[in-house]
């Protein structure tokens, strides 16, 4: 057995696989914990929007939760206030209505604030609205409703004192309304972003891996040229295969389609081509050593891509790297095409750029690599008669 063991691990293979190990281990711990370090002190990067439609009384409590939240609170129209929220560009509208503080003066009336979370998030930005608006209603009945009850009592008058101890021992005067938009239908669904991405890339990584392997098989017998094409054939059809059994699953599982089978069914087919080429660059520029770039960049894409956490939170350089990586906008893409959100022409755009490139620079390496020597030509160059002639 010692000696099966001996020559076991001399093998190449044996050795890349514990070196995988390694890797996987060594990559994940760094960018993980680089990665996520500092996220909860990041929250202010979070935007409330508020939304006054109730004068003097919206402008002072807009003031109010901006010096209580630990968000950025902007005033925004209505209008603006929603596309803002569908494009995650803020994470809750805040809306005071027109009604509010004439409720608030009506005997036996609760006042009503109104909150809208958009749920095509990930699933941290939903609970930590949901905390916010209960943090909200809270603060304001601590101090808009009692003032708002002590006026109704001196305008029955009560003196000044005894207003003002009677509202403080009388219920809540302000309720609370929240509102999801892109609603999504369980915690299944809202997983499906971060898996089709993690099973595409990593598929993508292994098919990029075995492929290279027939290609450096077959290289001595083919034309450089003639590789690459049949390469990039064999990740056109793998990739319109693999979206159609991967959506097909999802759809029949219980899946959310907002846009529909055939719109999710193209862009799953979209992403996962430009995962395939994107990882089969690295193979190409440095053979089986670019499965550990690879293994970089799944661990990289799962941080920075907003499937988990929101980009918002992350660092700027974990930032800054989702704009050059496909699975930032296959999350988008995917997050408006299954619970609604704006058009996904961006996210393709990006997609088709992000393969072009990975095509270019694939084929400018094929163009620099020396075509192998045949089988023939080497045993003509070998062969004295030959060389004589």
């Amino acid at each position: 057995m010692l000696e099966t063991f001996k020559g076991l691990i001399k093998k190449p293979q044996t050795i890349v696989g514990v070196v995988m190990a390694l890797a996987f281990q060594i990559i994940f711990c760094l960018v993980w914990m680089t990665g996520y370090n500092g996220v909860n002190d990041r929250v202010k990067e979070f935007k409330i929007a508020v939304v006054n439609e109730d004068g003097q009384l919206g402008e002072s409590l807009s003031k109010q939760l901006a010096g209580k939240l630990p968000f950025q609170v902007v005033s925004m129209s209505a209008a603006e206030a929603s596309e803002g929220l569908n494009s995650r560009e803020l994470q809750m509208i805040v809306t005071v209505p027109q009604q509010f503080s004439a409720d608030l003066k009506t005997p036996g009336k609760q006042a009503e604030l109104k909150y809208t979370i958009n749920e095509s998030n990930p699933v941290t930005v939903k609970s930590a609205m949901q905390s916010a608006a209960n943090s909200i209603t809270a603060s304001v009945n601590a101090g808009a409703a009692a003032q708002g009850t002590q006026a109704v009592l001196e305008q029955l008058k009560m003196p000044a004192e005894q207003a003002g101890a009677t509202s403080s021992a009388l219920t809540e005067r302000v309720n609370s309304e929240i509102t999801f938009t892109n609603k999504i239908d369980g915690m299944n669904n809202q997983m499906v972003p971060m898996m089709l991405v993690l099973a595409s890339y990593v598929g993508a990584m292994i098919m990029g891996m075995n492929v290279q392997q027939g290609v450096m098989m077959m290289g001595p017998r083919t034309s450089k040229w003639r590789l690459f094409g049949a390469r990039m054939l064999l990740n056109v059809l793998s990739a319109v295969i693999v979206s159609l059994v991967g959506s097909s699953l999802v759809m029949a599982l219980g899946g959310q389609a907002a846009h529909g089978f055939l719109s999710l069914w193209m862009f799953l087919g979209l992403f996962v081509l430009t995962f395939m080429l994107f990882a089969q660059m690295f193979l190409i520029l440095f053979g089986m050593a670019g499965m550990l770039v690879n293994v970089t960049m799944l661990s990289l894409q799962l941080v920075s891509s907003g499937a988990m956490v929101p980009r918002q939170l992350l660092s700027g350089a974990y930032q800054w790297m989702g704009e050059f990586l496909p699975a930032s906008y296959a999350v988008e893409g995917l997050m408006n095409l299954q619970f609604g959100g704006p058009s996904i022409g961006p996210e393709v755009t990006a997609l088709l750029l992000i393969s072009l490139i990975s095509v270019g620079v694939s084929l400018l390496r094929v163009a620099l690599k020396r075509e192998p020597k045949s089988d023939k030509t080497k045993e003509l160059s070998t062969d004295p008669v030959a060389t004589a002639v």
